[in-house]
């Protein structure tokens, strides 16, 4: 079986026989991988009304469990932006309903960012959708390759998260 990247790899190697591209047999696929996986994504959100961002806070309070709520320095670490960003983000979200700011019951001057039920009922559904999707993604893989996939990107990805 032969795809993209092996034609753009063999390219190439034809043009540039002086550079190791190896490297792009990994990475052009990882980045074809999450260019399709960015669009199942979207749509499976779409679906539901939610924008990535949105999906991504909104997670981030349903993982934390009962009464799904998170400072807003959490949600910053938890989902990567700016904190200028993530208030921009939280004046959203709770102008469209789907959470509420709450006064932080240690700090007078804190604040907690809390799901609301309208919020959970989203961010639960467009979940379920997701994972469809993304069984419909992995298929075509046998369930001992996906385990041994898990731990190859686990190995490439862990020194990012560090």
């Amino acid at each position: 079986m032969t795809d993209e990247v092996d034609r753009i790899v063999e390219s190439w190697r034809r043009e540039r026989p002086d550079l190791d591209v190896t490297p792009l047999a990994v990475l052009s696929r990882v980045s074809r991988l999450a260019r399709h996986l960015d669009l199942a994504r979207r749509g499976a959100f779409a679906r539901h009304e939610l924008e990535l961002w949105e999906f991504d806070v909104l997670s981030a309070l349903r993982r934390a469990g009962e009464p799904y709520q998170l400072s807003p320095g959490t949600l910053v670490t938890q989902t990567l932006v700016t904190s200028g960003t993530m208030t921009n983000r939280i004046d959203r979200l709770a102008a469209r309903g789907l959470v509420e700011r709450l006064p932080a019951p240690s700090d007078r001057r804190g604040v907690l960012v809390r799901l609301t039920p309208t919020g959970r009922t989203r961010v639960d559904s467009a979940l379920e959708d997701l994972l469809r999707v993304e069984h419909t993604l992995l298929a075509g893989l046998p369930e001992a390759d996906r385990d041994t996939l898990v731990d190859l990107l686990r190995v490439l990805v862990a020194p990012f998260d560090g």
